[in-house]
């Protein structure tokens, strides 16, 4: 399947700069930023920035530099929000059956409260 992505999407606006974000961290290939509608104290999105629209692409087409700086920075968003002790979630949606908003890779890193179960079980 191929992946066509869309440069006018809000993550690529952020990442020319033409959108503000609360920036978390920034390394050479990766952008964290706070949430702007939070579902816990700490939501943070971590995106690359590179043109992926979801995870499977981005590993499978990204250069082995960016795949490492993504994930360091999911480590250490979870470090720096001092998530390490109290447990946190890691989500990454991807397509229309997984409710993908923005057709650009993010991770939510989210915590800072206990945050349920993830999934209920299929009836």
């Amino acid at each position: 399947m191929g992946y066509s992505y869309d440069d006018q999407n809000i993550f690529a606006k952020i990442l020319r700069g033409e959108i503000p974000n609360a920036t978390v961290l920034e390394t050479e290939h990766t952008l964290a930023f706070r949430d702007i509608q939070p579902q816990a104290p700490v939501h943070v999105l971590v995106i690359p920035k590179g043109p992926y629209v979801c995870y499977d692409q981005f590993v499978l087409e990204a250069s082995d530099a960016e795949i490492v700086d993504f994930n360091r920075t999911v480590g250490e968003v979870v470090k720096a929000e001092g998530l390490q002790s109290g447990g946190y979630r890691i989500i990454s949606n991807a397509g229309e059956a997984g409710v993908q908003e923005v057709p650009h890779l993010h991770v939510h890193v989210l915590g800072g409260r206990g945050l349920g179960r993830m999934l209920q079980p299929a009836r």
